[in-house]
């Protein structure tokens, strides 16, 4: 794999030095995707912003880490998944939800599932969903809101997920803990 750079606040571009710092402040450390990114601002700010604003729509800490997770665990991000367990016990979600998204057995709600089951089906369709797959999902108590706010997380997600992948980046102290590999592949 090609070496990617990974900067600190010292090495990192002029323009990214500031961003860095908001990481900094926001975690109490520099996430080793966020030095990744540092070697293109515009990355890392777009993710940045996209992040912030996920975290500022109408769903709540549980939801945020349904459609978070369910894109890691389909990208099978080495990185994220471990991060976002992290995040989510942070955000005080519930083992039983946190384990289900990574080992991709049932969530404890309908409506979390039904969340899981649409951003799986916007994912894989590449935005093209079934009428059905609309439908379900608004029966199960989301919105046309709701649909925008899953294509936003899968935006943030996508960036990070495919950084991750092509930098290898390594994971982070605070997280190896919680080191993942999909069930389905580690039997193969």
């Amino acid at each position: 794999m090609t070496f990617f750079p990974s900067h600190d606040l010292e090495t990192a571009p002029e323009a990214s030095k500031p961003l860095l710092e908001n990481s900094q402040k926001a975690f109490g450390r520099l996430p080793g995707l966020h030095k990744v990114m540092s070697e293109s601002p515009q990355v890392l700010e777009g993710y940045q912003v996209l992040h912030k604003l996920f975290t500022e729509t109408a769903f709540d800490a549980d939801e945020m880490t349904v459609v978070w997770q369910t894109i890691n665990v389909e990208h099978e991000c080495h990185y994220c998944v471990p991060a976002h367990t992290g995040i989510a016990k942070r955000m005080k979600v519930s083992d039983n939800i946190i384990n289900a998204l990574r080992d991709e057995t049932p969530l404890p709600s309908a409506k979390l599932e039904a969340l899981r089951t649409f951003t799986l089906a916007m994912l894989r369709g590449r935005g093209n969903v079934t009428d059905a797959e609309m439908t379900a999902f608004l029966d199960a108590g989301y919105s046309h809101r709701a649909v925008l706010d899953v294509i936003l997380g899968l935006a943030q997600k996508v960036m990070s997920n495919y950084i991750n992948h092509v930098a290898e980046t390594p994971l982070d102290e605070p997280v190896k803990p919680f080191a993942w590999t999909r069930k389905q592949v580690a039997a193969e």
